[in-house]
């Protein structure tokens, strides 16, 4: 197998960068005595461009970005809905939850059922967010390797 030396190159400047600049942030937080809460949220300071960027970096990472390119070459475009589902439920949420979510000081999507239901009620819901989290995660380094076999 033949490894294309110039794309290796760039994948790994690219993940330096990217490590460098979490240090760098890591490090700018510390000096200024920020808290988990706050470095989670930027204290409520994201404008609507970084949010928006923030969020899609978030939600389309390289496992969507694989799949749908999968979804598309194996089903044709109208079969590929993934964008037009994760573009849906940004408005969505956006457009009516955003405000109230703000307006009570709630950090994550589980905080408002945790608030009307009960703390019991939040740690149960918290088992399928978790795993989510991981399977997610599992995606993520599944487009990762996937990277790293093309031929």
């Amino acid at each position: 197998m033949a490894v294309h030396i110039p794309g290796l190159i760039a994948i790994i400047v690219f993940y330096l960068i990217i490590l460098s600049i979490g240090l760098w942030a890591g490090r700018k937080a510390r000096e200024r005595g920020s808290n988990v809460e706050n470095m989670m949220i930027a204290g409520r300071k994201f404008g609507l461009v970084v949010g928006s960027i923030t969020l899609t970096a978030t939600w389309i990472g390289g496992g969507a970005i694989n799949g749908t390119a999968e979804g598309v070459v194996r089903y044709g475009l109208v079969w590929c809905q993934g964008p037009l589902g994760y573009a849906l439920s940004m408005f969505i949420g956006g457009y009516f939850f955003v405000d109230k979510m703000r307006s009570q000081g709630y950090v994550t999507m589980l905080d408002p059922f945790s608030h009307k239901y009960g703390e019991k009620m939040g740690g149960l819901l918290f088992i399928p967010a978790v795993l989510g989290e991981i399977f997610w995660s599992g995606a993520i380094l599944a487009a990762l390797v996937s990277v790293f076999n093309t031929k």
